[in-house]
């Protein structure tokens, strides 16, 4: 069995997965890897399934050692990583010796990095996944829903893949503007109509009020003029817009209900690069069809398969 030990942590990185399903009922949100699309590609270069649990890795600052020979995976935000002091290749799978030490440092593009094992990391499997919720104590390495610490043992499996790489052109240009998709939706209709045009033909800026939840864009002031609301399921990507008229945009850690109305919607896809956006980055919305970015979100899925 794979088995690393941690040895350096700044209380973010998680253990998550492809998060949990069938259960928002109960009060108990998604979970699951904020940038989807990095974390199966983490897994894919290994030949994991593509929703195996990895270690999300936020603003870097996290060091494992390896305690057997084994094969890895990073994928997602440039993290700067470093083997025994020598450049790990970004979004690749490498090969890791017994004693040697993987230093994840600063991103010098995106957010948060993914770390990928061996037919994926071992946690125990509560509600269908082993996602961490810190909120809800919930997942992760013990089940607790507490972040990965300083000596924490993370078991994978036995496999020796050989190493490979991503082609250029097979992940986000996280050096880019991001541009993200959004299907107009739900209370869209009540809004002003400079409301509906701000909303596409401006650029906001990702707040520092951001983390797993949700994140907050800064820009023009967002009009509702419909009635009051009762609350209803919240879908991930949703974009809320309260008093203040500044959106949210819902992650997979989200709140099962809300009473905010909604503009729109964020694709999938659109979830994933955001997450690799950091507080103060301009993003701009772009409207998409219901059937186009369906058709984008299977071809993303299947290539991950």
């Amino acid at each position: 069995m794979t088995l690393l030990r941690v040895v350096k942590t700044l209380g973010l990185a998680q253990l998550q997965d492809g998060g949990r399903f069938g259960c928002r009922h109960l009060g108990v949100t998604q979970g699951g890897a904020l940038d989807w699309v990095a974390a199966g590609q983490a897994n894919r270069l290994l030949g994991n399934a593509p929703d195996a649990c990895v270690v999300e890795i936020p603003w870097g600052g996290f060091s494992v050692r390896a305690e057997q020979d084994t094969t890895l995976a990073l994928c997602g935000a440039d993290l700067d990583a470093t083997l025994d002091g020598e450049p790990v290749v970004h979004n690749s799978s490498f090969v890791v010796r017994a004693g040697q030490q993987l230093d994840c440092q600063t991103p010098r593009t995106g957010v948060r990095g993914y770390l990928a094992a061996p037919d994926g990391f071992k946690a125990p499997h509560l509600l269908g996944a082993s996602a961490t919720v810190s909120r809800e104590r919930l997942g992760g390495l013990l089940g607790d829903g507490r972040s990965l610490q300083v000596e924490d043992q993370l078991v994978a499996g036995s496999r020796r893949p050989d190493p490979a790489g991503l082609n250029p052109g097979d992940y986000f240009d996280l050096s880019a503007p991001a541009l993200l998709s959004v299907l107009f939706a739900a209370e869209y209709a009540r809004f002003s109509g400079h409301s509906l045009f701000a909303v596409a033909n401006h650029s906001w800026s990702v707040d520092n009020r951001a983390d797993r939840m949700g994140v907050r864009l800064t820009g023009p002031g967002l009009v509702y003029q419909g009635p009051g609301l009762v609350s209803t399921a919240i879908p991930l990507g949703s974009i809320q817009v309260p008093a203040d008229g500044q959106p949210i945009i819902l992650l997979q850690d989200r709140q099962t209900i809300g009473g905010y109305p909604r503009i729109g919607a964020l694709t999938p896809l659109a979830v994933a690069r955001l997450a690799q956006c950091a507080p103060g980055q301009a993003v701009r919305l772009r409207t998409i069809g219901q059937e186009a970015a369906r058709r984008q979100t299977l071809l993303w899925l299947q290539w991950l398969q």
